[in-house]
């Protein structure tokens, strides 16, 4: 009887412990998130409507606008605009992250130079969203002042308020943002890597690119990994930097999925549709978490 109930407490405590976490989870997150998809499927009066409220989001061409992509200049609808982000976001961030970690790998004093580089992390993005926009101000931005010195005197405008570069310059500055979370990961992936592996590799004549290649790519991808979907989750529900910077504009030209919906929700008062929004992207987010778990159980 001593060993059953010693076993019985061994399950129960554990158990009690997590009670109030999982009571937080069921409140705040579950039971939310199951309201949000019913209502995407509610008309504004609670009659049962399917899919209509996904329909007239995608047929919405603030959504998804193929009658002006790619052949003209934006907007091509908020959909369009999240693909493009992920699309040059992603890659330049784990190229500058991945190259920052190596470069400052063996450089005195590099504590110093990567908590300066991390500080785009842990500025609140309302912050960066202004930061962005003086930054590529005609007349007070960093951006146009080195255009200028280069002889680029055409390009230097304030980007952010032109249809044709504000969505770029939104994700030019995000990569600012974000690629210090991805160099300090790669830095701690890089520490792991045993020098032996270089040396003998060295002995055996193999160039920096092949030690590259063969050494640390491979041993950095469960790193790659997580700055890939960490980086895709944050480009889905990017929201705060676009609203402070732009607003979504001008003319909806960078408008994203997640400012869409709080437009549909705040200022619409479309609440079945921007719950409708909000069940798209977490679609997104569930697709990409799935996908990084089978990718971190292969690795394993």
């Amino acid at each position: 009887m001593d060993l059953r109930g010693a076993r019985a407490r061994l399950w129960a405590d554990p158990l009690l412990l997590a009670v109030p976490a999982l009571f937080l989870i069921l409140v705040l997150i579950v039971y939310p998130a199951l309201q949000t998809l019913g209502l995407s499927f509610l008309s504004k009066d609670g009659a049962f409507v399917g899919l209509k409220n996904f329909a007239d989001v995608l047929s919405d061409p603030e959504t998804l606008n193929l009658a002006r992509f790619p052949a003209h200049t934006p907007p091509w609808g908020s959909l369009v605009h999240n693909a493009i982000w992920i699309l040059l976001h992603l890659p330049l961030t784990v190229a500058i992250g991945l190259g920052l970690a190596i470069l400052l790998r063996d450089v005195r004093g590099s504590a110093i130079l990567r908590s300066i580089i991390f500080l785009g992390m842990v500025t609140p993005m309302i912050v960066g969203g202004v930061i962005i926009r003086f930054l590529f101000d005609e007349n007070a931005g960093i951006v146009n002042a080195f255009l200028r010195l280069a002889g680029l005197q055409a390009l230097a405008r304030s980007w952010t308020a032109y249809p044709d570069t504000a969505l770029l310059s939104l994700i030019l500055g995000s990569v600012w943002l974000w690629s210090g979370f991805a160099m300090v990961l790669y830095s701690a992936g890089l520490s792991t890597i045993p020098r032996d592996y270089y040396e003998a590799a060295s002995v055996d004549g193999a160039s920096p690119l092949q030690q590259f290649w063969y050494i640390t790519v491979p041993s950095l991808r469960p790193v790659t990994s997580v700055v890939v979907a960490m980086t895709i989750l944050w480009d889905l529900k990017i929201f705060d930097l676009v609203y402070t910077a732009t607003l979504g504009g001008p003319g909806g030209s960078s408008m994203v999925l997640a400012l869409q919906m709080y437009f549909y929700g705040f200022r619409a008062l479309r609440f079945n549709t921007a719950a409708a929004v909000a069940t798209v992207l977490s679609l997104f987010t569930l697709v990409v978490g799935i996908a990084f778990i089978r990718s971190s159980r292969r690795e394993e």
